[in-house]
């Protein structure tokens, strides 16, 4: 089994589209009505949309984009009007790689995450 498609719930469409189209540089795959926006995310597709129910009308779960240079990634995403919750910083440190992650916002409240495991050397004893 592998993910598929995400759903992430918007109250301005255009707005949302927007964002994940020119701000994070997703790659914008259709338009459909009543109200839906595509995306490709790495071969997920993430699809921007009106909740159906007031029940479900809240923000989205936590998504995490796997990027290649955080600090690039952090770089161009903020230049392009994002607006991050702090710097990349490490999360967790393994023998093989330190995880870097960094938090921003969408436009409509959604926390999303840049994250990027940088290789190691081998690591001393602490």
């Amino acid at each position: 089994m592998e993910l598929a498609q995400v759903a992430v719930n918007v109250k301005d469409l255009e707005r949302a589209t927007a964002f994940y189209r020119d701000v994070l540089g997703l790659t914008f795959l259709f338009a459909a009505p009543p109200g839906l926006a595509f995306f490709d995310a790495g071969g997920a597709r993430i699809m921007l949309a009106r909740a159906e129910r007031p029940e479900d009308d809240h923000p989205a779960s936590l998504l995490y984009y796997q990027v290649d240079d955080i600090e690039r990634a952090y770089e161009d995403v903020k230049a392009r009007g994002a607006t991050f919750l702090g710097p990349p910083h490490i999360v967790h440190r393994d023998p093989a790689y330190d995880l870097w992650m960094a938090a921003l916002r969408d436009p409509e409240g959604n926390t999303l995450q840049l994250m990027c495991p940088k290789p190691t050397g081998p690591r001393s004893p602490r």
